[in-house]
Formats: C-alpha cells, structure tokens, sequence
C-alpha cells in the first residue's frame, strides 16, 4: 500500500535529478517520484493546475523533497504558499539542500519544513539519505498516524 504513495521531488538541476532517480534505484525504494523543475511548476502540482489537472495522472504526494535554490519561485516561496494552503497542513516537506547555513535551516523550519536534510557527497550516504527520508515520513508516520489505537 505505502509503495504507491507518490514522492514529489522540486528540483531544477537534471545531475540533482539523475542522482534521486539512481539513489531510489539502489535503496529499491518503489514509491512512484513525480519531478517538477521549478518553485511554480511545484504549486501548479500541488494545486492541480494546467498539465497536473488530471490526478490519476499525477496524484498528490505523501511526501515532498524540495530543493531551495529553484528558478522562479524557489523553495522558500514553496513553503509559504503551502503555509497558506490548509489542505497541505500534514504534508510532509523534506527540503533536500546543499546549503548548511543556519539561516536557511532556520528559515525552512520557520516556515514550517518537517526535516531539512544537507545533499552528501557520497552516492551511497545519499542512497541512505533517501532511504532514512522514506521510512521516517512515509512508512512511520503512516503507522504512527494510521495504525489502530492499542
């Protein structure tokens, strides 16, 4: 059931983008990854605009892995939208960066990012990444939010 949650990753550099693709390959993650390229392109996802209208087609996200640095809108702009946008209250956004500066951590958690993750160098800390990312906003708050009380 959790393998066909759709993954939304916002990220504008297509080396970036071939990386999440290999890295969900090797970690054998089977969740369907959605891509948009930009700040605007990620709202116009999430709202069902234009070309994401159909949502069998592109279906909303259990998860988002949003890049800040984004032509446009970048990923801060992302996260105050979605700061206005209620029905993304419990939507997990994982900002994915290379940036390790506080007051972009500091900004990200202000606008209220559930995780904020620094892109590693090695291929396989990344798979690692992307795999601790998938278990711990997908597959554990699935159970904690969805299993029957005890």
């Amino acid at each position: 059931m959790l393998n066909d949650v759709a993954i939304l990753l916002a990220e504008d550099d297509e080396n970036d983008i071939l990386l999440v693709r290999r890295a969900f390959d090797r970690a054998k993650i089977p969740n369907p990854l959605f891509i948009v390229h930009s700040g605007q392109e990620t709202i116009d996802y999430l709202s069902g605009k234009g070309t994401f209208a159909d949502r069998a087609r592109f279906p909303l996200p259990g998860v988002m892995l949003l890049d800040l640095k984004m032509p446009c809108l970048d990923g801060f702009d992302v996260l105050a939208w979605l700061r206005t946008q209620a029905q993304f209250d419990t939507l997990p956004v994982v900002v994915l960066s290379s940036s390790k500066l506080q007051p972009d951590i500091d900004r990200s958690r202000q606008l209220g990012v559930y995780d904020y993750r620094v892109k590693p160098h090695s291929f396989e800390d990344f798979v690692r990444l992307l795999d601790d990312v998938r278990k711990c906003w997908l597959d554990e708050r699935f159970n904690r939010y969805c299993a029957p009380p005890a």
